[in-house]
């Protein structure tokens, strides 16, 4: 076994894990280092959000902390509230309070299997892997581990192409939406928004910003100008035909082969949502079966689609959404963002490629990126991942969807082989899993890890 693990993340993936380790009795004591970058880990971007318009898109009963317990969150809400059902969607910010609760229980319970825990509040700058361990860089100090975990969620988001450094410089175009949305003050102007990306992101910042900006109007501009889909509002059971359907799959690893028989076995469902919930556990073989030339194709033609399809709306943020439609408050346009520049009198002009190939300019007052998680480990502005990008102790995947490794989560060296005592959970598996940042999956994933660390060798 390891016995001594750094564990690099402040988040969700990394609390997981942690609180993973720190349950099992092993046959001898861990040492964890926990290069969270925060005194008090465990929320991450994700559910760090003060918002109760933040929803979770995962049911209740479904976002327990452990494969072993997955009603475990459901458990907690109904404690603090008897009337919560399992099929609700409730607050990020209540699912960042349970995630801390878990992670201080099991930090303070560390001591019942003899565990040690040092929480670092800062960030690992650098890691450098060798077949005697692996020495971890943070500011000017270093440290030595036996293995390390990368569990770091979405990497910094960048710039769009076209936009150009004025825009970024004068506060008006926004690349990261999460800090602006903790910063951002009530607002009576008319302020004229454009909101690139229409994805879960996007209705969070469309939400939060209507109610803090009263009078403020919201253009949203994507591809296809298309919203999430909605979750139905009563639970509903997978398609009895999924596993017939995944064995179809299987046998030709074609895109458009694929597409062609969803399109036919949502034809015959009584709800669509039925074929692609009943997918979801063989999302990632499914993935795993497609060579890398489909791949690329459905991330080309298909997977906006399927983000829409899988990734849904809760239904009374699909209520809020059509009810700011219906003001006449939000726009929703269809085209590509060619450039945002910074007028003189100090808005911002946005020139966009309509659907048919002509283009248009239109001013805004805020215009706030929203296209998704940013996996480019190969342009990425993180250190910890440059670094190692850099100086080929990592491989990226080809096709920007994190670092390239095995479904199990070793990563692999800059020859494609896998190293024994480095692993990754979480976003950066994109391109050995696909399906790789749902808590779902990072339970799983945090278990399996967890096994490998702690088996004899």
């Amino acid at each position: 076994m390891f016995q001594k693990v750094a564990i690099i993340g402040g988040g969700a993936a990394a609390a997981t894990l942690v609180s993973e380790l720190l349950e099992r009795r092993t046959p001898r004591p861990l040492h964890l280092d926990w290069y969270a970058g925060r005194a008090e880990p465990g929320r991450g971007v994700a559910y760090g959000t003060p918002s109760d318009r933040h929803l979770l898109n995962v049911r209740a009963a479904s976002m327990g902390m452990f494969v072993s317990k997955p009603g475990g969150f459901l458990e907690y809400a109904q404690a603090l509230d008897a009337s919560v059902k399992g099929s609700d969607f409730l607050p990020r910010r209540l699912y960042g309070d349970f995630l801390r609760s878990r992670v201080e229980q099991a930090l303070k319970n560390a001591h019942t299997y003899g565990h040690d825990v040092n929480v670092v509040p800062f960030a690992a700058d650098s890691l450098v892997p060798s077949s005697e361990g692996i020495t971890i860089g943070y500011g000017d100090e270093e440290a030595h581990a036996d293995a390390a975990v990368l569990a770091i969620g979405s990497l910094p988001p960048r710039p769009l192409p076209g936009v150009e450094d004025a825009a970024i410089a004068s506060g008006r175009y926004v690349t990261d939406p999460w800090p602006y949305l903790a910063s951002a003050a009530q607002d009576d102007r008319p302020l004229r928004v454009l909101v690139i990306g229409l994805g879960l992101t996007a209705v969070d910042v469309l939400l939060e910003l209507s109610a803090r900006w009263p009078n403020a109007r919201f253009t949203a501009l994507s591809r296809h100008g298309k919203l999430p889909e909605p979750h139905l509002a009563a639970v509903s059971a997978p398609s009895a035909d999924g596993d017939e359907l995944v064995e179809s799959l299987r046998d030709d690893p074609n895109v458009r082969v694929w597409l062609h028989k969803l399109r036919d076995a949502v034809a015959h469902a009584e709800d669509w949502r039925t074929v692609i919930d009943g997918m979801r556990p063989h999302t990632q073989s499914l993935w795993r079966d497609l060579p890398e030339a489909e791949r690329a194709r459905f991330l080309r033609h298909a997977r906006w689609a399927w983000e829409r399809a899988r990734h849904r709306m809760p239904p009374q943020v699909t209520a809020s959404v059509v009810e700011l439609e219906k003001a006449e408050r939000l726009q929703r346009r269809r085209g590509r963002m060619r450039s945002v520049k910074l007028s003189m009198d100090g808005h911002l002009d946005v020139v966009r490629a309509l659907p048919g190939g002509s283009e248009v300019t239109e001013p805004y007052d805020i215009v706030i990126q929203t296209v998704g998680l940013n996996t480019d480990t190969l342009r990425t502005e993180h250190r910890l991942v440059s670094q190692l990008v850099v100086d080929k102790l990592v491989t990226p995947d080809p096709l920007g969807l994190g670092l390239a490794a095995l479904p199990d989560g070793h990563l692999l060296d800059a020859t494609g082989k896998p190293r024994n005592n480095l692993f990754a959970i979480g976003s950066l598996l994109r391109g050995a899993l696909w399906e790789s940042t749902a808590v779902p999956e990072i339970r799983k994933q945090a278990q399996a890890v967890a096994n490998m660390l702690v088996a004899s060798k």
